[in-house]
């Protein structure tokens, strides 16, 4: 065996100097030569841009990559076809080592079921808002006359009015019935005095106009039961789309008397 000679303290720095560079040199030889050459460091592949693309397609498209993948999760969205990818993990352009996993993100096949939100009432600013948080789309809006002008009087799906509550599918269309309000051209209100309350209805009713309260008055001599003998605002008053007009009715005759059918009294 070889022994050092230590007979003088520089021979004993000496040899501690070249244990410690044969140390050095082992040390960064392993991390700077060694481990790069067999893990292959500094070579890295960038990620590619995964989405709108098929799940179905994508094992082979990562496989030229040296690139895996795994759908970490799946959710509905409207008007995308099912099993696109809609987001990714690392994101596009990262440098990755080969063989990493891409996690990927999902349109599930089936919408789910949501309960439908009460849009009446609103603005409708605020209901087309509260149809985008919970997943619904905005279908055809029409107008009816309200002094309500722009809320939601109504809310439709397939042509039918769907409560709040009910269930629908996750990016269904909801049609809106707004209120057009009173607007701004104004016209007289016509007269229907002296008419039967049906007939009445059905003039304000086609003018544009709304029925208002319904108040029964005694009649006099000769006016029939049933009869408008009063209105406000009056004929000929300026009034607008939406508008209400209030009555004054006489009483309706019992059936018995207005179909002529009393008996008379057997002595």
């Amino acid at each position: 065996m070889a022994k050092i000679s230590t007979q003088s303290r520089s021979d004993l720095f000496i040899h501690i100097g070249i244990i410690f560079s044969l140390l050095l040199v082992f040390f960064l030889g392993f991390f700077f030569v060694y481990l790069p050459f067999t893990t292959n460091h500094g070579e890295a592949i960038t990620v590619p841009d995964l989405k709108k693309k098929s799940v179905e397609d994508l094992e082979d498209f990562l496989d030229s990559r040296d690139l895996r993948y795994e759908v970490s999760d799946c959710t509905f969205v409207a008007g995308l076809p099912a099993l696109t990818i809609i987001s990714q993990y690392p994101q596009p352009g990262a440098k990755v080592k080969e063989g990493r996993k891409i996690y990927v993100t999902v349109v599930s096949k089936t919408a789910p079921l949501i309960k439908m939100p009460k849009l009446t009432d609103m603005t409708h600013r605020s209901a087309q808002m509260y149809l985008r948080s919970v997943g619904l789309e905005e279908g055809a809006i029409t107008y009816e006359p309200d002094m309500a002008q722009n809320a939601v009087l109504r809310q439709m799906y397939n042509g039918h009015e769907i409560l709040p509550g009910q269930p629908i599918a996750k990016g269904s269309k909801i049609d809106l019935v707004l209120g057009e309000g009173l607007g701004t051209a104004q016209f007289e209100a016509p007269s229907v005095t002296d008419m039967p309350l049906d007939e009445a209805k059905i003039a304000i009713i086609g003018a544009g106009l709304k029925v208002g309260q319904q108040m029964v008055v005694p009649a006099e001599e000769g006016q029939a039961g049933g009869t408008v003998v009063r209105q406000n605002p009056d004929a000929g008053t300026k009034v607008r789309i939406g508008d209400v007009i209030d009555v004054w009715v006489t009483p309706q005759a019992p059936e018995s008397e207005s179909n002529g059918n009393t008996q008379p009294e057997q002595l």
